[in-house]
């Protein structure tokens, strides 16, 4: 999976960013001391979601007020600078980038111990924008065998930002977390309605709103008024 086909799946900016929030929400109601999923508003002058499973993968997603930048890295890619002796970006992977979103290149959560940008994939929309965007031309790479085809660039990694949030979610908890959760209350998560002792408790029986208070609120997800 690449970019380009990750991109016209992805939704809108705003949907984006409540999913991104409510998988945050989501896991630490399940009570993960090292989450996988969080999601901070104040990142600097924006908001940024991130994921890491610890094995090398990782994403993130930085809402800006120009619209939203996305980056993926992804260790066992052939697209991993790392793999260059002067680390290079794959060719083509920032072809297009829009000026107010290139600070982001500089964000050092992105870069190196010498500051310099690496990442398997980027993506991109602008406010106002009609669809997410990729760099322009990218040639993949070519895999060998029985699934020969363009080289995954680590986007595979954003499926869970797509329409079956809902049930990547309940699948993730139990493969990952090792636990059944309660789909009625996942899907009152994705929705982004405002959480209630009776969501939280679904979840996670030994929580409620007011120990979740400070993170929620940190996370910006909405709070039922008691």
């Amino acid at each position: 999976m690449t970019a380009y086909y990750i991109a016209p799946k992805l939704p809108s900016i705003d949907r984006l960013r409540q999913r991104c929030k409510a998988l945050a929400v989501l896991e630490r109601i399940i009570g993960d001391e090292e989450p996988c999923y969080t999601y901070t508003s104040a990142w600097g002058t924006a908001e940024a979601a991130q994921w890491r499973n610890g094995a090398g993968e990782e994403w993130a997603v930085v809402f800006t007020a120009d619209g939203a930048f996305i980056w993926v890295f992804d260790h066992e890619s052939e697209l991993n600078p790392y793999r260059n002796p002067d680390r290079t970006l794959w060719p083509g992977l920032l072809d297009g980038l829009p000026r107010v979103l290139r600070p982001q290149l500089e964000e050092p959560a992105f870069c190196d111990e010498s500051g310099r940008f690496v990442a398997t994939a980027v993506l991109w929309r602008l406010v106002g924008d009609d669809r997410w965007h990729a760099g322009e031309g990218i040639i993949f790479p070519s895999t060998r065998g029985p699934y020969e085809g363009p080289g995954a660039d680590g986007s595979e990694w954003l499926d869970v930002l797509l329409d079956d949030v809902v049930d990547q979610f309940v699948g993730f908890a139990a493969n990952y977390h090792g636990i059944e959760v309660d789909r009625a209350a996942v899907e009152h998560v994705v929705a982004h309605r405002p959480l209630t002792d009776t969501v939280i408790q679904a979840l996670n029986p030994q929580l409620t709103v007011a120990d979740l208070r400070e993170d929620i609120a940190a996370i910006g997800y909405p709070i039922a008024a008691m």
